[in-house]
């Protein structure tokens, strides 16, 4: 087996991604358990239970400067991410924090209580510049832990309020809760919203992303957000070579027929402890394609599991990495997508009055 840590014991756990809590790169001790052969029965490890905790935020706003990032702000009102993806590259955050990005990344979640109030103070600040907000650029704004904590419906809430343009990515049926939000949201031209549709292999799908709304949940999400006048987008992502790679033309059409009319896609990204999770799971779950997998993914990053260069870490280098881009682009020319796109309204973003407002001598 190919593994980085080859003494991380792994091991299938129903509804989970990752077969491991592979240790944080950051960790200076870790420990292991291993038998000395006097159990009477193997020991079964006690099921998974999800812990959210609060934190305490003194900011909420993340500014991004990288030029293949479509969007300069974005805000995250989670840490983790039940959904439990194992390829999501938001897991090595979880290092920083002691945790594992294994399956610490997916059972001890962290929310942020303070993200509206925080958001409002910074919409603000006489020195805010209004652009689009990205929900949904780190975890999923839309896990199961929303239907609990509401924090994204209250930040579209303030959002609203403000006229402040948002855009949304989420893989969750979740977010037609938000429905009649977003529609107004719409109406103003500040909202849109990508769904990610990584398979329509309803199997592929429980063992790629054990906790997330089924392909035809997600495709259902697209017809409905379309129908109500919100701008939607199919994000074909990741994709992943042998694995994947081979339903991207059907994800497109598929999603075009249900109402999207932008589309985005992006080759599998393994950075930091990402790497050696990502063989832990194909070793679990496709073996006979470990090597053959992981050789396709270096030939796409200059030799490496991953190559972080602004240019290509989005869509990758060499000749799959190119066959793939095209295919993508004759696909969306062949659909219609990506034929237009409507910049979201920024010039209407204006704080509403609150209380202690002197108001004007012209009113």
């Amino acid at each position: 087996m190919a593994n980085d840590h080859p003494d991380t014991p792994t091991q299938l756990h129903r509804g989970r991604g990752a077969v491991s809590n592979l240790a944080g790169r950051f960790a200076s001790n870790t420990s292991t358990r291993e038998s000395d052969g006097w159990e009477l029965n193997e020991i079964v490890p006690a099921r998974l239970h999800t812990e959210a905790l609060p934190e305490r935020a003194k900011s909420i706003i993340t500014t991004n400067r990288s030029p293949d990032i479509p969007f300069d702000q974005s805000i995250n009102p989670y840490r983790g991410c039940e959904h439990g993806c194992i390829y999501c590259y938001a897991r090595p955050a979880h290092a920083y924090m002691d945790l594992s990005p294994g399956l610490d990344f997916e059972t001890r979640l962290f929310f942020k209580p303070d993200a509206p109030a925080l958001l409002e103070q910074a919409l603000r600040k006489p020195d805010y510049r209004c652009s689009p907000i990205a929900l949904g650029s780190n975890t999923d704004p839309y896990q199961p832990l929303e239907r609990q904590q509401r924090i994204t419906r209250q930040l579209l809430e303030v959002m609203l309020r403000f006229h402040q343009p948002a855009t949304i990515v989420t893989k969750s049926q979740l977010i037609l809760d938000d429905l009649p939000l977003l529609r107004e949201m719409a109406q103003k031209n500040l909202c849109r919203v990508a769904i990610s549709v990584t398979t329509l292999d309803s199997e592929l799908k429980r063992r790629l992303e054990p906790r997330t709304a089924g392909p035809s949940a997600r495709l259902r999400t697209i017809e409905a957000l379309s129908s109500a006048g919100i701008p939607v987008a199919v994000m074909a992502a990741p994709m992943i070579p042998a694995i994947n790679d081979s339903e991207l033309e059907a994800i497109l059409t598929a999603a075009h027929n249900a109402g999207a009319d932008q589309a985005a896609y992006i080759l599998l990204r393994l950075p930091h402890e990402v790497a050696p999770l990502f063989r832990q799971w194909l070793q679990e779950h496709y073996p006979e394609r470990l090597s053959h997998v992981m050789s396709l993914v270096r030939q796409s990053r200059g030799g490496q599991d991953y190559d972080s260069d602004f240019a290509q870490r989005q869509t990758g280098s060499g000749v799959f990495a190119q066959l793939l881009q095209q295919r993508f682009r004759v696909m969306c020319r062949k659909l219609g997508l990506n034929s237009r796109r409507q910049s979201l309204d920024c010039n209407a973003f204006s704080p509403p009055p609150q209380p202690g407002d002197q108001q004007s001598l012209f009113d």
